[in-house]
């Protein structure tokens, strides 16, 4: 159960993350498309890390 509660946690702050990165993009004066590309790459990006750490800390218990 604490393993479904991480892995919705860590998808709601990726999901945070790839907005305000998309958000910040448009703000700057990129198009809708680069904005959407930016924060894509922005939540897979966090993603990775975040199931990386997560698995490590798995791992360490």
């Amino acid at each position: 159960m604490l393993l479904v509660l991480l892995l919705a946690v860590v998808a709601l702050f990726c999901t945070l993350v790839g907005a305000a990165a998309g958000l910040l993009a448009r703000i700057d004066g990129a198009t809708y498309a680069t904005a959407l590309l930016r924060g894509a790459v922005a939540f897979a990006g966090s993603v990775t890390l975040s199931l990386a750490l997560l698995t490590f800390v798995l791992a360490a218990l």
